[in-house]
């Protein structure tokens, strides 16, 4: 991008205010003017209907005001991507300081095409997107330097990886806490209808599958032929020139030695996550019954200390080729390895605090679920059938996604609505659950609401030339350009799926 235009958007920082100071200014509007919706939540016990009413809280209240400067700092203590980031850039900063990465991203990468460097780039982006959060801290960073070792922009890697993360939100081929708890709520909507209706957990398999496969190779060609282009060429500067040679007898040492500390840890925590075994299960919550419940409900141990977890791998990793490639001889050397990708982070956090007090207070209004609960509601008063009905869905969700991202929040107040007009119609709940995430991938990247978009900023922001600044609106103009490819990708398969009546998943069940 042209160096001037970077020089002259608006800074991140001030967008951030710009918006705080609009949403305060629009909660007290919508306060006043008394907007007011109301929907229908069904009780996953008698399977009755029940009132939810959702209205705005204003900002400009005493309470509201009182909220603002009692809940800041909280808000920003508790703000997910603040502890996630500091803490996994530990492990990173040690991996890339002692220079595993460097040598592990160059062995595997060198003497592949640039297309195939992209194409596994954004294919991980979309496979790492279903272990949730953490998935934005580590494959950014890693992203950036698998392009910066090829030679290439690494916001080019960024704006790649980012794209396949958002993209690739819904596209669920592993089964995760996520589609549990959304599972769980398309059922008890179908119930309504079918009081013994059942879903299966691997039920929409076959059409993810065909997603992230398409998907990917649609990303990767938009990256290649568009995207990068508009980057320009990177000129490396001097201290990030690579020499091109076979690896030393030190690096080899180094590599193995990582290699087989790593493979003892990953030995010993996946033995603490197989129920069932002696001494075995330590980190699942055993009070569940679905053992993706285990892994990932609040009680868990795997769940709640995973960032931490991957932390120690990565720390692992570069310590042990550290001391094998002999660029780590000392305890004072290992100890300024972990403060290495934390150099520098000051401008980071004070966009992450922004970020928290800008999503923190728009959510305390509850515009987002305002919104939501309108759109929920057209479904009451359309009569559309089969693929018109299908596409009203997948737009509704996508529109949805830019005010509320959560996909559980959205859910529990569409699917009350959705699931019951998808079955009077002839379609199952499964194939409008599907729809529903399909919509959500479409859009995920092009909101800041969304949490880990502000990571995805300072990302671009730490890796842009010194002097230049990638505001907001720069980072959403990069990710355009993907969402309008997924729209179209997801929509031509969710119309192929539908017309076909290919089974959606291994238990054979179709869209009808």
């Amino acid at each position: 991008m042209a160096k001037k235009k970077e020089k002259l958007s608006l800074h991140p920082i001030m967008t951030f205010l710009i918006l705080i100071a609009a949403t305060i200014i629009l909660s007290g509007i919508l306060n006043l003017l008394d907007f007011v919706t109301e929907i229908y939540s069904i009780n996953a016990t008698t399977l009755d209907y029940s009132r939810m009413v959702f209205s705005v809280d204003s900002l400009l209240s005493i309470d509201g005001l009182k909220y603002i400067f009692s809940d800041t700092v909280s808000n920003f203590v508790g703000f997910a991507p603040l502890s996630t980031l500091i803490i996994v850039l530990i492990g990173i900063g040690v991996m890339e300081k002692s220079g595993f990465l460097k040598t592990v991203i160059t062995c595997i990468t060198k003497k592949m095409k640039k297309n195939t460097v992209t194409f596994l780039l954004v294919f991980g982006s979309i496979i790492a997107s279903v272990f949730g959060d953490l998935s934005y801290i580590v494959m950014l960073p890693i992203s950036a330097l698998v392009f910066k070792y090829g030679k290439r922009n690494p916001l080019i890697g960024i704006v790649a990886s980012f794209a396949g993360l958002t993209c690739g939100q819904g596209l669920s081929v592993i089964f995760t806490s996520v589609d549990s708890s959304l599972l769980s709520l398309s059922l008890v909507s179908a119930r309504v209808i079918d009081v013994g209706y059942r879903i299966a957990s691997i039920s929409g398999v076959f059409i993810m599958l065909v997603a992230v496969l398409v998907l990917a190779g649609v990303l990767t060609s938009l990256t290649e032929k568009y995207i990068a282009p508009k980057f320009g060429k990177y000129e490396m500067e001097e201290e990030e020139e690579m020499e091109e040679r076979p690896l030393n007898k030190d690096e080899k040492k180094g590599l193995i030695l990582a290699l087989a500390a790593a493979s003892i840890y990953i030995i010993i925590f996946l033995y603490n996550i197989i129920p069932g075994l002696p001494f075995s299960g330590n980190l699942l919550d055993n009070s569940q019954i679905l053992y993706v419940d285990k892994l990932f409900s609040y009680n868990s141990f795997f769940a709640n200390g995973f960032v931490f977890i991957v932390t120690i791998f990565f720390a692992i990793l570069g310590l042990f080729y550290g001391i094998g490639a002999k660029t780590i001889q000392n305890n004072k050397e290992f100890i300024d390895t972990l403060g290495h990708s934390l150099d520098g982070i000051g401008k980071t956090l004070i966009l992450l605090f922004f970020a928290s007090v800008f999503i923190s207070l728009f959510r305390k209004t509850g515009i987002g679920s305002l919104i939501v609960g309108y759109l929920a509601n057209i479904f009451k008063t359309i009569n559309f059938q089969g693929l018109p009905l299908i596409i009203f869905l997948f737009l509704i969700s996508s529109i949805a996604t830019i005010i509320l991202p959560s996909s559980i929040q959205k859910w529990t107040i569409l699917s009350p609505i959705v699931i019951p007009v998808f079955m009077n119609a002839g379609i199952t709940p499964e194939f409008a659950q599907i729809i529903f995430r399909f919509g959500e991938s479409v859009t995920m990247g092009l909101t800041p609401l969304m949490a880990y978009f502000v990571v995805y900023l300072a990302f671009l922001n730490m890796n842009a030339k010194e002097g230049n600044t990638i505001g907001i609106w720069d980072a959403i103009r990069f990710q355009l350009p993907y969402s309008i490819v997924t729209f179209a990708t997801l929509g031509i398969i969710i119309v192929l799926w539908y017309i076909i009546g290919i089974p959606l998943g291994i238990n054979g069940i179709t869209v009808l």
